[in-house]
């Protein structure tokens, strides 16, 4: 079997983390470098301790352009696009930033949602990876908005855990802010709502329906819970049918007929879904992890899909129930 000979770039934070966590055991792929500019020289597990034993890779700050088939971006935002100018990747390397730079679709970029663009990504060499807060809401709401269900303005929380904020500590991520508490940031101006906004234009022609979006850090580390509602006349078992029938070949997306809890998704690939009907509104959760699902673990599902593999390769990750 060739393998993939794959770099990744921006390696030693919470999203690079994940993905070595990922490929250091993913049959198809031989890790050529992983780069770092702050740990450059380390071992991988100096900085990801976790990973002792796993790899004996060692971070560079050296970027090399030949002879890779693909490279993921770990870059903070707004770094990749500049990245990606001063250093010229053969035009046939498979390119997969996890930053917004390229969540537009911009410079050729194929926005990678997989429950939505799983054919085109077959085809492509630059796909941007949703953001995290994104991908939980668009696949609580996509089926719906493809439906033409959601005809009002749609009311959507979210609470998110602290690895969403990157690894570089900050007043909100510190732990004695962070712990036994919750706040609201963005208040309806989220970043993620531009490329949500672009998907549901994608689904339903004229979409216009305003997204009141209410942000808030949690007081855990991981995971995401997203609440979404808005005024629905039919039935519950219509609505299942709608949700079921469009993630039919989703291989990480399910919905569930049962109430759903976020262990449920955590360390894994997963988004679940459940769906209620509660004074003629259709209540929908869904519940992803934001590391995983929501940062790397679909950034390999991408992986997956332009190389031709089986969606899950690599992404079979065991939840934590207790």
């Amino acid at each position: 079997m060739t393998k993939i000979k794959t770099a990744i770039i921006g390696a030693a934070g919470y999203t690079g983390g994940e993905l070595l966590r990922i490929l250091v055991n993913h049959p198809n792929c031989e890790l050529v470098y992983i780069h770092s500019n702050s740990q450059k020289g380390k071992k991988i597990d100096e900085v990801h301790p976790d990973l002792i034993g796993d790899s004996d890779l060692i971070f560079t700050d050296e970027v090399k352009t030949e002879g890779l088939d693909a490279v993921f971006l770990g870059l903070p935002h707004g770094q990749a696009k500049s990245f990606l100018e001063q250093n010229k990747f053969d035009e046939t390397t498979v390119i997969i930033d996890l930053s917004t730079d390229f969540r537009d679709e911009s410079n050729g970029f194929l926005y990678g949602l997989p429950e939505i663009n799983s054919a085109k990504n077959k085809d492509t060499k630059r796909i941007a990876n949703p953001g995290c807060f994104a991908t939980g809401i668009q696949l609580a709401l996509v089926p719906a908005i493809a439906a033409g269900l959601a005809k009002n303005d749609i009311h959507i929380t979210g609470i998110t855990g602290s690895t969403g904020a990157g690894k570089k500590l900050s007043e909100t991520t510190h732990f004695s802010q962070r712990n036994q508490n919750v706040s609201v940031y963005k208040l309806f101006t989220h970043q993620h709502l531009k490329e949500i906004k672009q998907t549901f234009g994608q689904l339903q022609e004229g979409f216009d329906q305003n997204l009141l979006f209410v942000p808030y850090r949690g007081n855990f580390s991981r995971g995401i819970w997203i609440t979404a509602y808005f005024p629905y006349e039919g039935t519950i078992e219509d609505a299942y049918k709608v949700y079921k029938d469009f993630y039919a070949d989703a291989p990480f997306t399910h919905v569930s007929d049962k109430d759903i809890d976020l262990k449920q998704v955590v360390s894994t690939n997963k988004c679940i879904v459940h769906l209620k009907k509660e004074e003629g509104q259709l209540v929908v959760y869904s519940a992803i992890d934001n590391l995983l699902k929501g940062a790397s673990g679909q950034a390999v599902q991408n992986y997956n899909l332009a190389f031709g593999l089986d969606e899950k390769t690599g992404l079979k990750l065991k939840s934590v129930a207790f």
